[in-house]
């Protein structure tokens, strides 16, 4: 189990640049499978969970040339179908939650798709419903193994339909757009997923030859094609690290510019932390965050009652960025309510931020009031263990705004979701050591 050493209470400077988007990477390289040609994809991150997909993308047969650091070139033309009944691909695929998300192309272009029950982060229950309703209402079998825990899908023919989406989920929405593309005749998804991720997924399956139409609504409509071709495609920026960076400044006092962040495609992630009375400045497609000496001072509603933020489906703000908001808060002047309804166990880390001396009432699973220090009382260093990706950056960017030495456990869990986090930190000017 890999630790980090962090000596806090130091101003950062500089510049830093997202990774590219993990979210983003777990749709689209599941796409590839839906053609014998060559996908050529750019700003890959190099993260664990995006490295196990490719693994298992390599494994199953797709043929896979690495141009540049973050460049691949994919062709499945020699896919083996016999990979996905194997011990191998049991033990992998239950490993990871993206994995779920070959099933769709699989189905579609080969009959079958098969995936073990995906792993993934502690964060609640994250149930697979919507993915395999949407494959049956296009005319797929189902079968489950509750010994092994194996879930599989076939059909000889997909046909289009119209379905209403128990949820927007992303991941369900990607899949069963991946699975429509090839059906026979017209698909209508409604109360479809629509974030900047999703979109990107639709634009580079309609420049495969897919016809999609609807594309950042939440009404999509797919007209089947017998075929799909080549393409080349560059992933966003991570939505989720660039919060993670504007955090980071925040509670460090420190002055960084975020590199290219693609503004049109954040949504209210700006907005939500100017909430916080943070200072957020566009210089193109840059972020600049000044340093906050004097502090930052959270908004209150009109009618003068505390701030509540909250996640919910795009355009809603991202539940993936709750544990940094909930952190910068605890060093704001004023008091936050957060209210994380998407997951039921994302905020059982504030017990080591209530260690380290920060005022938060956790009042049930799903909200947490924090009370503000104004830097009135820094935050103390303490030892503690990474439960998820994100909340274990939150942790990070709690002690490298407090006094002393802190020690994480668990890293690989930040691994999972933030490339050489360490040594892009070192960078700008932490100190912080891989142990």
């Amino acid at each position: 189990m890999g630790t980090f050493k962090i000596e806090g209470g130091h101003q950062l400077k500089g510049e830093i640049t997202p990774q590219g988007a993990k979210n983003e990477a777990l749709q689209i390289l599941c796409a590839v499978l839906l053609t014998p040609e060559k996908v050529t994809i750019s700003n890959i991150p190099d993260i664990v969970d995006v490295n196990k997909l490719i693994s298992l993308l390599e494994n199953l047969g797709v043929n896979i040339q690495k141009n540049a650091p973050s460049t691949f070139t994919f062709q499945a033309n020699e896919v083996n179908l016999d990979y996905l009944e194997s011990d191998q691909f049991k033990e992998e695929g239950k490993g990871l939650r993206g994995s779920i998300m070959i099933v769709g192309p699989l189905l579609a272009r080969f009959g079958k798709g098969y995936i073990p029950k995906p792993g993934g982060d502690k964060i609640g229950r994250r149930r697979l419903d919507t993915h395999f309703e949407g494959f049956i209402k296009l005319g797929a079998n189902f079968r489950y193994n509750d010994e092994d825990a194996f879930y599989g899908v076939e059909a000889k023919q997909l046909k289009g339909t119209y379905m209403l989406l128990d949820e927007a989920s992303v991941t369900g929405t990607a899949n069963i757009v991946m699975a429509a593309v090839l059906a026979e005749g017209k698909t209508t998804i409604y109360n479809a997923a629509c974030e900047p991720y999703l979109q990107q997924l639709c634009k580079m399956l309609n420049r495969m030859g897919a016809k999609i139409t609807g594309i950042g609504s939440n009404m999509l409509h797919i007209e089947g094609v017998k075929e799909l071709g080549g393409t080349t495609h560059r992933m966003l920026p991570d939505m989720i690290e660039i919060g993670s960076w504007i955090g980071l400044a925040a509670m460090t006092k420190s002055e960084l510019t975020i590199k290219d962040v693609s503004w049109d495609d954040l949504g209210q992630i700006p907005e939500v932390f100017r909430k916080l009375g943070i200072t957020i400045e566009r210089v193109g497609e840059d972020i600049h965050i000044p340093a906050h000496t004097n502090g930052y001072e959270i908004q209150s509603y009109i009618d003068g009652s505390i701030l509540t933020i909250s996640d919910a489906p795009w355009p809603g703000f991202t539940p993936d960025l709750l544990s940094i908001i909930l952190v910068v808060a605890t060093q704001a002047n004023g008091s936050v309510l957060i209210h994380q309804k998407m997951f039921e166990s994302r905020l059982f880390f504030v017990d080591k931020l209530i260690d380290m001396g920060a005022k938060i009432i956790l009042c049930d699973p799903h909200r947490a009031t924090v009370i503000g220090h104004n830097f009135k009382h820094q935050l103390k260093s303490t030892t503690m263990t990474s439960p998820d990706i994100r909340a274990g950056v939150s942790l990070l960017i709690a002690a490298l705004s407090a006094s002393g030495t802190s020690t994480i456990h668990n890293i690989e869990q930040i691994d999972r979701g933030y490339e050489k986090i360490d040594v892009r930190l070192r960078a700008i000017g932490a100190k912080i050591t891989r142990m």
